[in-house]
């Protein structure tokens, strides 16, 4: 019995031409580009939950979680596949986290600068000031915060950037 059977791989040969291209670049820049957006908006989300839980003296810290600002961590390695994101502000942990007034031991301490109505803005040198008792500072959470809202938003974001890859580079496929 001699029969033939042809195998077409056409769309075999297309779908792997099309990873190919995906995987020499293209994919590569639009993960990073990806990544960049991810951590835009969780700094984004940080942002609102500072405000949110209004935390004090928010300048120097809402500053601090723009890519590019005073204090940030923006460190995009493993080839576009790692992002560290967050701040090198001295006090956003203790504001985040909660701290004592004073060191441990230590049950008053003075600290120099002036009043201006309810604010207190801390000069060194200043003759002017207050005494701090010992008391813990219950810690605003923001941080935490964000990252609880962020991690509920991620799969969706990530759904529908995976859908939109498939739809992009293999839409002749599905």
């Amino acid at each position: 019995m001699g029969r033939v059977v042809d195998f077409d791989f056409g769309e075999f040969n297309a779908f792997f031409a099309r990873m190919k291209q995906a995987a020499s670049g293209d994919f590569k820049k639009e993960l990073e580009t990806f990544m960049q957006a991810l951590g835009t908006e969780f700094l984004r989300v940080v942002e609102d939950e500072i405000i949110r839980r209004k935390v004090m003296d928010t300048r120097l810290l809402l500053a601090s979680f723009h890519e590019g600002g005073d204090g940030n961590v923006w460190d995009l390695s493993d080839d576009g596949l790692t992002l560290e994101v967050g701040t090198n502000v001295s006090y956003a942990a203790y504001v985040n986290d909660g701290h004592w007034t004073n060191p441990k031991g230590v049950k008053t301490r003075f600290v120099p600068g002036t009043w201006d109505g309810d604010r207190f803005i801390y000069e060194p040198g200043a003759k002017t000031g207050m005494v701090l008792k010992q008391h813990w500072v219950e810690g605003a959470h923001y941080f935490d915060g964000a990252v609880r809202i962020f991690e509920k938003m991620f799969p969706d974001i990530l759904e529908a950037k995976m859908q939109d890859w498939l739809d992009r580079y293999f839409s002749d496929f599905i």
